[in-house]
């Protein structure tokens, strides 16, 4: 069972809260440190919306070219978004590739409710599947990971970095889902309005992209620090690095976002390399 962390308090540190590197065809640690400590993987989650649809996909249950309706709930929904219009509808992959570039959280809902009727139902599912992968530290309670509302009675999901990684690692085992996590720039809608998507994912960003990256997710809340999944591939040799809950606080005791970010981007940098080179010492 997943430890309780209550929602506002801001539990993220330097360099992170916990990390794991693997080799993604064996499931090999590679490096671990502190990986079961409970965090809040926030728009990480989004991982799990992702290997559910493409699992339904590959079942048959599910095509990409499939209308994808937008309810009031979903136009509601805040946060980073598309801005969805009740009055739209997008094929299914498009809908996933704002879910996984621009982490749109009126997107999770959308597709929420388009595979399983409503967002409570999808997070059914997700716990469902969780379980059945062996994450057993992981509760999800959104489709999206966005900060519960503590006076409505709402908790966070939560979760951990070896958790994390195990999701990660199975949706290296589908490599239909590298399209929508490694692509860096799309336009979701053209003119008259515009919406241009470009990753949050700095392994896939110039100035501090990393080799061989094609995924996979990020997440962020004040609470949650940053959060980062990345998978790279080089030479026939793929590795999974997770780092969760990284903060760096500045003189007011808050969040500083640039050298968390920056504290972030060079921690994942380093995990990618030291996880290469551990593995190539087979």
């Amino acid at each position: 069972m997943a430890a309780p962390i209550a929602a506002g308090k801001t539990i993220a540190r330097a360099p992170y809260r916990g990390a794991i590197s693997l080799d993604a065809a064996t499931g090999r640690i590679l490096f671990a440190e502190r990986p079961d400590e409970p965090c809040l993987p926030a728009s990480m989650v989004k991982m799990m919306d992702l290997l559910l649809v493409q699992e339904a996909i590959e079942r048959g249950e599910l095509r990409e070219s499939d209308p994808v309706g937008v309810s009031v709930r979903a136009y509601k929904t805040g946060g980073s978004q598309v801005y969805l219009d009740p009055k739209e509808s997008f094929p299914l992959e498009d809908m996933l590739y704002a879910l996984m570039i621009q982490s749109a959280n009126d997107a999770a809902v959308a597709i929420a409710e388009h595979v399983a009727g409503s967002c409570e139902a999808m997070v059914a599912r997700m716990n469902a599947r969780a379980a059945e992968l062996g994450m057993t530290a992981t509760r999800f309670r959104s489709v999206h990971g966005l900060p519960a509302d503590a006076k409505a009675g709402e908790r966070n999901d939560v979760s951990t970095p070896r958790d994390m990684a195990i999701l990660a690692l199975e949706l290296c085992r589908h490599p239909g889902v590298f399209k929508y996590t490694g692509t860096d720039f799309r336009v979701f809608r053209p003119e008259p309005r515009l919406f241009e998507m470009r990753t949050h994912n700095p392994a896939l960003q110039p100035g501090t992209r990393i080799a061989g990256a094609d995924g996979l997710k990020t997440g962020y809340t004040r609470a949650a620090g940053y959060s980062l999944a990345v998978t790279a591939a080089r030479g026939g040799r793929r590795v999974v690095v997770v780092s969760m809950g990284t903060g760096v606080a500045g003189k007011d005791g808050q969040l500083d976002a640039k050298a968390s970010k920056d504290a972030r981007n060079r921690t994942i940098s380093a995990l990618v390399e030291n996880a290469f080179a551990a593995a190539a010492a087979e």
